[in-house]
């Protein structure tokens, strides 16, 4: 039990950043705990190597029943989103960078859950392709070919992630103003021409079915969207959500919304709304929050 829980950290960080939620990825680490206990630590060189590996093949058969899931699922999946600050949750004890981003953990959508495997142990945690191959039951050589494949696959929307957080949070806060104040021109300004809005109710709040493409689509739906399906009395808070920018929006104490959004060339080219409850059950309470 030790073992496990010296290391917990980095398992939860590697089972969030290959599932995309934190409630998947706990039960992953529950089902690793419980297979840990069934080994005899005397026997175990290596208690970290043997829990990442436990670990990560859980994850890769979760992803396999997931991806079946997901193309049920109502309307547009997102990743379950993290409020990284204040730094108050349990959960969040690793690093906080890119790698977990909500625009990164869906761009990880297109790849295979192998080619996720191998990306995330690789390019996020370091690991040498000699220690992925017996975690992930491969070969070295097939190792580097799968990551070949999974970089070859994300190569073109990478780029994106060079922004500075300083730059996010100013166009955030510009856009949830124009938004409030229901300034086409002031939004219009502010987006990209081939923008993307991404909603995720999960059919069970308030939320577009589908994608919006294009500034001047996102920037009316977003006004008719605030008369329709917005309550006028949401409280919102400024957070930092997967470590970049974000708001967290409150009706009656609990938690409504998260928003964050993502920057190309000095203009807003992806935002990304949940507001599946399922999804926000692990946003502090508003008391927790600064206003």
């Amino acid at each position: 039990m030790r073992a496990f829980d010296q290391h917990r950290p980095l398992l939860f960080a590697i089972a969030y950043r290959m599932l995309g939620s934190s409630a998947d990825a706990e039960d992953i680490l529950q089902e690793t705990l419980i297979r840990w206990l069934q080994t005899s630590e005397i026997d175990v060189e290596s208690p970290r190597a043997l829990l990442v590996t436990i670990l990560s093949r859980l994850a890769l058969n979760y992803l396999q029943s997931a991806r079946m899931k997901r193309e049920e699922y109502f309307g547009n999946w997102l990743p379950e989103p993290m409020v990284t600050t204040p730094r108050q949750n349990p959960l969040i004890s690793f690093e906080i960078d890119e790698s977990v981003s909500l625009a990164f953990l869906l761009l990880l959508e297109r790849l295979t859950p192998m080619e996720r495997a191998v990306l995330i142990l690789r390019e996020v945690f370091d690991y040498e392709y000699s220690e992925i191959a017996p975690i992930l039951d491969q070969t070295e050589p097939s190792c580097r070919q799968i990551l070949r494949r999974a970089r070859q696959h994300i190569k073109e929307d990478r780029t994106r992630f060079d922004t500075s957080n300083q730059e996010r949070e100013e166009l955030l806060r510009r856009f949830s103003e124009a938004s409030l104040q229901g300034d086409l021109e002031g939004l219009l300004a502010l987006l990209s021409r081939d923008a993307v809005f991404y909603s995720d109710g999960g059919g069970k709040a308030p939320a577009l079915p589908r994608p919006i493409y294009g500034s001047e689509n996102i920037a009316r739906g977003v006004l008719e969207g605030l008369k329709r399906l917005v309550p006028p009395n949401l409280v919102r808070r400024f957070v930092e959500v997967n470590g970049q920018p974000g708001i967290v929006s409150f009706l009656d104490r609990r938690p409504f919304s998260v928003f964050t959004l993502d920057v190309a060339d000095g203009l807003i080219s992806r935002i990304y709304v949940v507001t599946n409850p399922d999804k926000l059950v692990r946003v502090p309470p508003l008391e927790s929050l600064p206003a």
